[in-house]
């Protein structure tokens, strides 16, 4: 975990919040991910401040002080106070009644006890609070698990995922996130209470799951959250253990999996491709007469699993369709050529970031297989080369860097509809070939010859 931090610096903002809450005589800390993330070492996000402050007093607290107040959730004792130009939430200590709905308490106690407070939160790294003069709080030995690397629910797991299911998510993001491991009853709780979250809304789960597959650890992440994730794609359960039966594999489909995710960098549409890229492979799979295993196919098969997956979590559809192409074309040889390259941008409708995308695949799909296959990560970084060249001679890949369009195929006497677009897909095809330049006079001679 690095260095021991002994101390938290707070930012003037969260230290003029608490002062301002206890010039009126009232108890404050902050609390949260900020504590966590500052005893790690790291860089903290929004401050939240935890107080016995009705808010109500608290409000009234901050305008005395000068901060605009927003009631932003007073039904569970928030405000959120603009100091300068940051934003602080402000939340009464407080107790949570039942979760009928696996989400939000039914209703909330408000007490005067911080020590309370915390006994309700998610897991022990986020149930530690910290004042200026008092120091830290931590009933829990938050600061024990995140110097062990340790996910570990608050109290009973079970109780936890329960009153709101949506933690189950956050416990697998924090581990692909932090790096941290699960503790094994808070992972059997996690398991247990993983049918709830079909109550909880796709956008939240949508949100945790980017999270997840972005994280820095997600190798060790998804082969200990695997049968979490199973609850939106099944199909992760036959990954696993799946022996793939030939040379250039060294793991099941699933490590295999989790390796090339490590092996990519960390934004959501090479993760997500990485992610499906192989999910096919298990019912494509036969040996031939040596017993050496193939998988034939397997790139369609697996574009048909991640569809549903992908519309279920409601991923917008641009998105969807990028991560498609990506799985669908992971597996294609491009020959280190300019030839090659264009002709499998043009595959890409052009789309430059596509293809960069697709090298980061490839080279993490080459990390991942065999050590002797370790070699095609130089051909992912001569594609790009290459297309760097092509970009700096501003050669054609796609139809809109066509010296010609429609209108002067309609000049010509072509008439509209399909036969415009056959043709000047041709022209396209002759000049990536090489065949024909790109230049207006020439392409014109060669659609008239194509036309008549």
């Amino acid at each position: 975990m690095g260095k021991k931090v002994t101390s938290i610096e707070l930012p003037r903002h969260a230290r003029a919040a608490i002062d301002a809450l206890e010039r009126s005589g009232f108890e404050a800390w902050c609390v949260g991910g900020f504590v966590r993330d500052a005893l790690m070492g790291r860089n903290g996000g929004d401050i939240d401040i935890a107080t016995s402050a009705p808010w109500q007093e608290a409000k009234l607290a901050f305008e005395a002080a000068g901060f605009r107040v927003h009631e932003t959730g007073t039904k569970h004792g928030t405000i959120t106070a603009i100091i300068g130009e940051e934003p602080i939430e402000a939340t009464t200590y407080r107790v949570d009644g039942p979760y009928t709905d696996g989400r939000h308490p039914d209703s909330v106690t408000f007490v005067q006890s911080i020590a309370a407070d915390l006994d309700r939160r998610d897991f022990t790294m986020n149930a530690i609070a910290y004042h200026p003069v008092r120091g830290l709080l931590d009933p829990h030995d938050g600061r024990a698990d995140i110097d062990a690397g340790i996910i570990r629910a608050v109290g009973n797991p079970e109780r936890r995922f329960s009153e709101d299911a949506l933690r189950i998510m956050r416990a697998c993001r924090f581990a692909s996130q932090l790096g941290f491991s699960i503790e094994d009853d808070t992972m059997r709780g996690m398991e247990y209470c993983t049918p709830l979250l079909a109550s909880v809304a796709k956008e939240r789960i949508t949100k945790e799951l980017q999270g997840f597959v972005c994280g820095s650890a997600i190798h060790d992440a998804l082969m200990a959250c695997n049968r979490i994730l199973a609850f939106f794609m099944p199909e992760i359960t036959a990954m696993q253990g799946f022996d793939q039966k030939t040379p250039y594999h060294q793991y099941d489909v699933l490590e295999h999996t989790a390796y090339v995710m490590q092996n990519t960098p960390p934004y959501p549409l090479v993760r997500w491709a990485a992610l499906f890229h192989d999910m096919g492979k298990p019912q494509a799979f036969f040996t031939d007469d040596e017993g050496v295993g193939h998988f034939y196919g397997h790139a369609k098969l697996s574009i048909e699993l991640a569809k549903p997956v992908l519309k279920e979590l409601a991923f917008p559809p641009s998105f969807s369709s990028d991560v498609l192409l990506l799985v669908r074309y992971h597996d294609d040889v491009i020959e280190p050529t300019p030839k090659a390259v264009k002709r499998m941008l043009r595959r890409l409708d052009g789309r430059i970031d596509l293809f960069r995308a697709m090298c980061d695949l490839k080279r993490g799909d080459s990390l991942a297989q065999a050590p002797k296959c370790r070699k095609r990560v130089a051909v992912a970084d001569e594609l790009d080369r290459i297309l760097d060249q092509i970009i700096e001679a501003q050669e054609a890949f796609s139809l809109r860097d066509l010296a010609i369009g429609g209108t002067d195929l309609i000049e010509l006497g072509v008439a509209q509809g399909p036969e415009i677009g056959q043709l000047l897909d041709r022209a396209l095809e002759a000049v990536i070939d090489e065949r024909v330049e790109n230049d207006r006079d020439h392409l014109l001679a060669f659609v008239r010859k194509q036309w008549r």
